[in-house]
């Protein structure tokens, strides 16, 4: 039985003189505060913070972590977001004292070692992707995406092109245009066609001498690798633009084949679904970019270099056509450690074991689950595919988003709903790729489940959590992010 009663608010369960420890008094007792520092820079009374016992915070706390689903205690078939799988040794690694405990000023031959490792990791995701340039200072995907963008701004504003379009496929995560209008560009879509791959007619139509990148997810967002991307890149480039691919979904294709190689001029990496890192919570994230050799003088600055000479490793901040420092220090270096430790752990075969798995993994789940829902788009995917919910809807009522409250009776964290925008009622699956089969047989046959039960039922959905369904509208307008006496 849940003890409901701790997992109140602190502020809730507070007592006045309620302690956790008591502490003897200090032997000579130390100058009040208000001494020694001006009256104006003192409060008037101690901040109103909780006053609880040890018992009262381990309950709440305790209690608080059993309520949310994780990657440790559920099933994560969330597409597109990638559960990755966390080795707990790479927690262990990135916290050891001579890389947890440096200091992001310290002068850089005090801090030889972690220098070390993170040239050698720009080294590796070169290797991974193909484009040689490497920046590791972006806080995230997006932010990776932003500062590719700012790149290729200063790189047509050397050459003197003016270039103020950017396309994106209609099938793009939402952060592509955002990410180029923050740059300054106009935007612009490309349609997919009906096999959920980029319209090469409606691309052509659109490249011109106005146009300075097209950005894409490759696999895409329906999890179909498009096999037309070395005709797409190769035009892109006869009208002088450059070619994104949006890194989103490198774990289907690690060691197997590289945007380089297909005519990506940038990409970005996103370490916490491609290679091991924290996910969720929003942050700290990490959004390496890399890119072609043309394009290197460009990158954020300081980058990390070995000088031969001096024997040593650098931060390299003489770099007279950079962008400039987008990130303080020289990025998230903890999430990169982790990234590193997991690309050092696989090894290259391993690394191409862990794609050959995600994509056995979905295909499988799908070949379990088209009979129950439509899937549009093939019969085969990469690491995700995309279904639909509209004949649910249309013959029962049911919607996406009642099938993924339902799910979560049943054990499993719901799939993402709603995207991409071009699959109606869309229900988008990814597994993990470490998952088993049995665990892949069990939610096909939760979700078979769902389908056969009645409306009533699931419109109420979820009815084992301690929220159902909250107002979505309102949480996101009205937050209550503080807690006050008044609420």
């Amino acid at each position: 039985m849940r003890n409901t009663q701790s997992t109140q608010l602190l502020f809730e369960l507070s007592h006045p003189g309620r302690r956790a420890a008591l502490l003897p008094k200090l032997d000579p007792e130390i100058a009040a505060a208000s001494e020694p520092l001006p009256a104006h820079q003192t409060n008037d009374a101690p901040p109103p913070l909780p006053e609880l016992a040890e018992g009262d915070v381990v309950r709440h706390f305790t209690n608080l972590s059993t309520l949310n689903m994780s990657v440790d205690t559920h099933f994560y078939p969330l597409g597109s977001c990638t559960m990755k799988y966390n080795p707990k040794r790479n927690e262990r690694l990135a916290s050891l004292p001579g890389l947890a405990d440096v200091h992001p000023l310290q002068p850089a031959e005090t801090i030889q070692g972690m220098l070390a490792i993170l040239y050698e990791l720009q080294h590796m995701l070169a290797e991974i992707s193909g484009l040689p340039g490497v920046s590791l200072q972006p806080a995230a995907g997006a932010h990776g995406e932003l500062a590719a963008m700012m790149v290729a701004q200063a790189y047509f504003a050397k050459k003197g092109e003016n270039r103020p379009i950017v396309l994106t496929a209609d099938s793009a995560h939402g952060t592509n245009p955002a990410s180029a209008a923050m740059a300054g560009f106009q935007t612009k879509t490309v349609k997919s066609n009906a096999d959920g791959l980029v319209d090469f007619e409606d691309l052509k139509s659109k490249l011109n001498d106005q146009v300075a990148v097209f950005m894409l997810t490759n696999p895409n967002t329906l999890g179909l690798f498009d096999h037309q991307i070395r005709e797409i890149t190769d035009a892109v480039h006869a009208a002088g633009g450059l070619v994104y691919a949006d890194g989103a979904n490198m774990n289907a294709i690690l060691g197997i084949s590289r945007p380089g190689d297909f005519g990506a001029d940038m990409m970005h990496y996103n370490p916490h679904k491609t290679f091991s890192g924290p996910h969720g919570g929003g942050g700290p994230g990490a959004g390496p970019i890399c890119v072609r050799d043309f394009l290197e003088p460009y990158l954020p600055s300081p980058t990390i270099r070995y000088d031969a000479e001096q024997d040593m490793y650098l931060l390299d901040d003489d770099r007279p056509d950079s962008i400039g420092r987008i990130r303080s220090f020289f990025g998230n270096t903890g999430v990169l450690l982790r990234a590193y430790f997991y690309i050092r752990s696989y090894g290259g075969e391993g690394l191409r074991q862990v794609s050959e798995d995600a994509v056995l993994g979905a295909n499988y789940l799908l070949s379990k689950v088209k009979h129950i829902l439509h899937v549009p788009h093939g019969d085969r995917c990469m690491h995700e595919f995309v279904a639909s919910a509209s004949k649910l809807k249309k013959e029962k009522g049911i919607s996406a988003m009642d099938l993924a409250k339902r799910i979560l009776d049943f054990g499993f964290h719901a799939p993402t709903v709603y995207f991409p925008l071009v699959v109606d009622e869309a229900v988008m699956v990814e597994p993990t790729e470490t998952e088993s089969k049995e665990t892949l047989d069990a939610f096909a046959a939760a979700l078979f489940r769902v389908t056969e039960e009645s409306g009533d039922l699931i419109h109420d959905a979820p009815h084992s959590t301690r929220v159902s369904r909250p107002n979505d509208v309102a949480a996101a307008r009205n937050p209550i992010m503080r807690w006050t006496k008044d609420k």
